[in-house]
């Protein structure tokens, strides 16, 4: 078995989680996204992100908005929706869950 294929299984499963915690702060144009998805040691490239930001959309969980840019073209702005906030904190309480079953599993092993 690859420990690599499971590192990055493990990381594509919480990218939608990050997503919507990142947006949760407020609006940001995908780079940022990206920009603070690797500060946080999640390597994600343009080709991942915006089929998730599509489908996060599609599921009315984001919308966006478009801004004119002095430098190129319009950029997107992503901002998490109302429905968006409540989808995000039933992740945060399944991760938390998800984390004390985890530490109690390696507890119990000890």
């Amino acid at each position: 078995m690859n420990i690599e294929n499971t590192k990055a299984q493990m990381r594509k499963g919480v990218l939608e989680y990050c997503i919507l915690s990142i947006l949760n702060n407020g609006e940001a144009y995908p780079s940022e996204i990206i920009d603070q998805l690797k500060a946080g040691k999640l390597i994600v490239v343009e080709g991942t992100l915006y089929p998730l930001l599509t489908r996060l959309k599609n599921a009315a969980l984001l919308s966006y908005r478009w801004e004119e840019s002095t430098s190129g073209p319009p950029r997107k702005y992503y901002q998490l929706t109302e429905k968006g906030e409540k989808f995000l904190i039933e992740l945060a309480s399944t991760w938390n869950d998800l984390v004390k079953a985890v530490e109690l599993t390696r507890k119990s092993k000890n």
